[in-house]
């Protein structure tokens, strides 16, 4: 069995959208509960059975450790009010999953604009949510992503600017989702800035780099990366958003027995 890491408050989801994206989410679900993991995550809210995705948590006694709220630039403030909007409606719904933390895109850079009005959009747009997440009781996080690989045209890649962000918008429901196979591509020093910036990072997302697939594939040497995040104050969950090469429960029972998760 693979030895157990010392990550302390440490919790891993999956993304069901990523890794268990053949089968139903009720079944997806069933599968992250028999693999001996407390918790998933997924995408969008709009085009799932919200009332069976409730059942099948219950069923399994796991929790719901984030989703997407609506797919709305923030960079654009023509867009705004349509943002909060879709905010509001994806709060009603956290609510309802008892998910206690939403991501959110930023949206794709816009041509021809300069980036720090840009940035003041994300700025202002973040600062007009903070009241709605902090009556709700709900984080946001924002996203950065790459743009060598996956994501060509997106507005924010560079961490230090997410970080830069969440400081100036100045409350404790908005902060950052460190995507380290991003991260990896995108800057790399991804345990250094981790460990600098855990304060403002509010949930992590993990992959193998190259090639999105599972943590023990690839550069990153993920048992050292977690063990550093487990040293820190963080108590909160790491995703699991990665495209398997194997029989999906193996690489899930791989990172449940890094965490001493149990199964039957």
């Amino acid at each position: 069995m693979t030895e157990r890491l010392q990550t302390n408050g440490l919790l891993p989801s999956v993304c069901i959208d990523a890794v268990l994206a053949e089968v139903e989410p009720s079944e997806a679900i069933s599968m992250v509960a028999e693999a001996g993991i407390g918790a998933f995550e997924f995408w969008s809210w709009w085009d799932k059975d919200l009332e069976a995705l409730v059942q099948a948590r219950d069923r399994w006694g796991v929790q719901i450790a984030a989703c997407c709220t609506r797919f709305v630039s923030l960079v654009d403030p023509s867009r705004r009010a349509e943002y909060l909007q879709g905010l509001q409606d994806s709060l009603e719904v956290a609510r309802r999953l008892d998910c206690r933390t939403l991501i959110s895109q930023v949206g794709d850079e816009l041509v021809g604009v300069p980036r720090k009005l840009q940035h003041a959009s994300l700025v202002e747009g973040l600062q007009a949510a903070a009241p709605l997440l902090e009556k709700a009781g709900i984080t946001l996080v924002i996203e950065p992503l790459n743009l060598l690989v996956d994501h060509p045209g997106y507005y924010l890649a560079r961490s230090e600017e997410a970080f830069e962000i969440v400081d100036e918008v100045q409350s404790e429901r908005v902060r950052v989702v460190f995507d380290i196979y991003h991260q990896q591509i995108t800057e790399g020093q991804v345990t250094a800035t981790i460990v600098k910036q855990i304060e403002k990072i509010g949930h992590f997302h993990a992959a193998g780099n190259p090639g999105r697939h599972e943590l023990s594939v690839g550069e990153l040497h993920y048992p050292h990366i977690l063990e550093a995040i487990g040293a820190t104050a963080y108590q909160g969950f790491v995703g699991l958003e990665y495209w398997p090469l194997k029989d999906p429960q193996s690489g899930l029972r791989e990172v449940a027995d890094w965490f001493g998760c149990f199964r039957a």
